[in-house]
């Protein structure tokens, strides 16, 4: 265990000296949400109104916005992996006398410290879009992220460990990244979609971390059955699941699930390296 947390303490500190030596990094991993946000935001706000009474369409997705950006910062963690391998740094810390686990869960560790820091930025935005913020919200809210950050980070920190270049790991990572953004549920609630796309979007894990998110800053806009034949009106909040809405505990639930898995595995894989 000493060993573990020596290793985790190590290689998360080296991650957080790179990160602000890297100003371009700082301030370019908040570029992609800040523009989706400011265009679609803009955009489909005067389109869509009001998605449902006392909450408009950018309400609805300042909270995707956020897991996206934890998204981004957690899975391009592996990129740290590929360029410690190219430049022969990866080498001697595989050889040094740190845990694996060690390793592994630093660099997530590292993300996940970086990725907080930078939504506790992008929060300052809430009061001016309109979109309500608490002490306690918060409060709940770095927890649910910290998690949802740890467990995306052994995404990409198993991608890396099979990447020789940071070229090729780039690519792999785009598209990985953008198919799991667009059927996440950050921009569209995912409960009235077509077949094929409600299907892509309830395997996909990154929409049960922004639905969590979501339940953290729009609990109370949660709409009851409306008694329309034929149907009903679907909830932005919880993923239908088989006729079963999740609550945020279940969706923490597998989010947590998936992260213990991916991190097994980026363990075991780094385990194998020369």
């Amino acid at each position: 265990m000493a060993e573990v947390l020596r290793g985790t303490w190590v290689i998360a500190y080296r991650e957080l000296l790179r990160f602000f030596q890297e100003r371009a990094r700082a301030f370019s991993s908040l570029g992609m949400p800040l523009l989706f946000l400011i265009i679609f935001g803009a955009g489909f706000n005067r389109i869509i109104g009001q998605m449902m009474p006392g909450m408009d369409y950018i309400q609805f997705m300042y909270p995707g916005i956020i897991a996206m950006l934890v998204f981004m910062n957690s899975i391009f963690s592996g990129l740290s992996v590929v360029w410690d391998r190219e430049f022969g740094f990866l080498k001697e810390v595989l050889v040094a006398p740190l845990s694996r686990s060690g390793i592994v869960l630093g660099k997530a560790v590292g993300a996940a410290v970086i990725a907080i820091g930078q939504t506790l930025l992008m929060l300052v935005l809430a009061p001016i879009l309109g979109v309500k913020l608490t002490p306690l919200l918060v409060l709940k809210l770095i927890p649910l992220l910290i998690l949802l950050s740890v467990s995306l980070s052994g995404l990409g920190l198993l991608v890396a460990s099979r990447m020789r270049s940071q070229q090729g790991f780039q690519v792999v990572v785009q598209i990985i990244v953008f198919p799991m953004l667009f059927v996440s549920g950050v921009f569209f609630p995912v409960n009235d979609v077509p077949l094929w796309l409600e299907v892509l979007s309830k395997i996909n894990p990154l929409t049960y971390g922004v639905d969590a998110v979501r339940q953290i800053f729009l609990n109370g806009f949660l709409l009851p059955p409306s008694g329309i034949p034929g149907g009903t009106i679907p909830s932005v909040l919880g993923v239908n699941v088989l006729g079963h809405i999740t609550t945020i505990w279940e969706d923490v639930a597998i989010v947590g699930l998936l992260g213990v898995v991916l991190m097994a595995l980026a363990v075991w894989f780094f385990g194998r390296q020369e």
